[in-house]
């Protein structure tokens, strides 16, 4: 670990990694901000099962972060410091559940702070369907890459694959998959054909976010093992279907329609996975005056560097410190 970060977590008023009962299963959450009184960010990561940028391992990672907000770095169960079998008796709300717990046991903490959410693709399941049970648990949202209906399974993606240099053979297999019963190898046979063949993961004009320097960060965490690195990827996760078919059946316009509290989505321009189009459309529409949508000019998916400083000025501007 650098001098620079041994710095920054002395800094911190707060640098504590806690265990929390989420869901009935016990789990590590690390909390980091330079002082107490900040406003505080939840996380709540991609997926399911990908605790990237943000993670429990981040400990002294992002001070910028850290110097106006208190963040909330959780693993969720099956994955990183948390990793755990996922079986198929696991549901969306099963989550849905932890995440509710997480939130209750946070404003134990800090009664009287402002607590906001920072959600990603899978997260952002998880930050709709919260405020859809309880309006106003938390302050509001802002959220990359919004899921709201026909993940992968959408004319965008079939007419990007189709002008793509994707294999003809491989099209036809992917326009054959029933999303009903779609098996782990077509998961993979159509993410995998997105991220190569299409700027819909990652757009490959936009500046890339600084992957060495976080990968060595997290290796030399003071709370990861190697173990806890690994299974960032590969982790309980591996093999289950039954989340997947829960999300590809999903839609989540009314719930998002209906919001209570500012909710801020960015979008990459390219995103096809969550379509941006989608997205832009449902708000337009909506007539609801909290929802808010601004788009990164040649982002995909995952956030590039442009993609975490529009997070990062949102957070700030939610927070009222923008």
């Amino acid at each position: 670990m650098t001098k620079k970060r041994k710095a920054v977590i002395a800094g911190n008023e707060i640098s504590e990694m806690y265990t929390f009962l989420l869901g009935d299963y016990e789990q590590k959450v690390l909390i980091e901000g330079k002082n107490k009184e900040l406003p505080i960010v939840i996380i709540l990561h991609g997926g399911p099962g990908t605790p990237i940028p943000f993670s429990a391992g981040c400990r002294g990672m992002f001070p910028e972060f850290t110097n106006a907000f208190i963040m909330v770095y959780w693993d969720q169960l099956g994955c990183g410091i948390n990793n755990y079998i996922i079986d198929e008796h696991f549901t969306v709300d099963s989550f849905v559940d932890m995440t509710m717990d997480l939130i209750e046991k946070v404003k134990e903490l800090f009664p009287q702070n402002p607590i906001y959410l920072f959600a990603m693709s899978w997260g952002t399941i998880l930050s709709a369907k919260v405020l859809e049970r309880s309006g106003t648990i938390v302050n509001g949202v802002v959220a990359w890459g919004q899921i709201v209906k026909d993940v992968f399974f959408n004319e965008e993606v079939f007419r990007s694959l189709e002008t793509s240099k994707l294999p003809p053979k491989k099209l036809e297999l992917i326009k054959g998959i029933d999303k009903k019963n779609i098996s782990s190898n077509d998961m993979e046979l159509i993410s995998g054909s997105v991220g190569k063949y299409t700027n819909g993961y990652q757009n490959k004009n936009g500046k890339k976010a600084p992957m060495g320097s976080m990968i060595y960060g997290l290796l030399t965490s003071p709370d990861y093992t190697f173990c806890d690195f690994k299974a960032m990827i590969w982790n309980g996760y591996q093999g289950n279907i039954a989340l997947w078919k829960e999300i590809l059946s999903m839609d989540l316009s009314d719930v998002i329609r209906n919001m209570q509290v500012p909710y801020m989505v960015i979008q990459g321009d390219t995103d096809i996975v969550t379509s941006t189009k989608e997205v832009q459309s449902l708000f337009e529409q909506s007539g609801n005056d909290f929802l808010k949508c601004r788009i990164v000019s040649n982002s995909g998916h995952m956030p590039g560097s442009e993609g975490m400083e529009a997070v990062f000025e949102a957070l700030k501007f939610l927070c009222g410190n923008g």
